[in-house]
């Protein structure tokens, strides 16, 4: 919540120090809009196949407005199915298999030792799969970043129709001001949808692929570990070595 807390806080800013103006409707203005707002979305949708496109939603939705993945939490819940693997066996895991969102790599990873997978086997298989996964988690940010990119560009040229508009109408200067107006506004609008709502999503989802890739690494670390029926206190210090120091844990201490 706190993405969408501070988006609406930043937006709300601005519409106070427009209202504190005097004239807040004096900033509406839908040809500017849809200069900016349609033609950026359009422009963006040339770069991109519709299909990758149709799956934007649901990664914005999990990556700026979701949980965010916690590294250290992943590498406690590895350490204690390492230990309940040293203590009972792996296929004593198969009792935690309901516990794991099976469409989660962890999940996935389970799943490979209980069916007998070698632990290169099961290396290899998670670090594809969580290469494919970060490649849909950085989709969404080359898609926010694109955005942001356009967004200005289209408010210039929304600036240059009201110029030229402003030009061809000079012996009517009653056409002057609302050409004016469509020139200024949508250079506003195109850098309040780049720098107040696009980049800096961008970054958000940015910094929740990058967690979410550390998580990741850290359940393939454990897979590997736990079929290979390694010590559970090798595999704390596997773990804490790729965490930064402020999140590493302290299981066995």
């Amino acid at each position: 919540m706190s993405t969408l807390v501070s988006l609406i806080l930043a937006l709300a800013l601005l519409v106070a120090a427009l209202v504190m103006s005097g004239q807040p409707l004096a900033y509406l203005n839908a040809v500017g809009l849809v200069v900016v707002v349609a033609g950026s979305a359009a422009v963006t949708a040339v770069s991109f196949r519709p299909a990758e496109l149709a799956a934007l939603p649901g990664a914005l939705a999990r990556l700026a407005f979701g949980h965010a993945p916690d590294a250290g939490h992943a590498g406690v819940q590895a350490l204690e199915l390492a230990e309940e693997s040293r203590r009972d066996g792996i296929l004593a895991l198969e009792r935690s298999l309901p516990l794991v969102d099976e469409r989660s790599l962890l999940g996935t990873g389970l799943a490979l030792l209980i069916d007998g997978a070698t632990p290169e086997d099961v290396d290899a298989h998670m670090a594809r799969e969580a290469a494919t996964w970060n490649a849909k988690d950085l989709f969404a940010v080359d898609v926010l970043r694109r955005l942001g990119e356009v967004a200005p560009a289209m408010g210039l040229i929304g600036t240059l129709i009201g110029l030229v508009n402003m030009l061809t109408s000079l012996n009517d200067p009653s056409t002057i001001g609302p050409a004016m107006a469509i020139a200024l506004l949508t250079t506003f609008y195109g850098i309040v949808l780049a720098h107040m709502v696009m980049i800096p999503l961008a970054t958000k989802v940015q910094r929740a692929a990058d967690e979410t890739a550390q998580v990741n690494e850290v359940y393939r670390l454990a897979m590997s570990s736990i079929g290979r029926q390694e010590n559970p206190r090798r595999l704390e210090m596997a773990i804490n070595a790729i965490l930064p120091p402020a999140r590493r844990i302290a299981y066995f201490d």
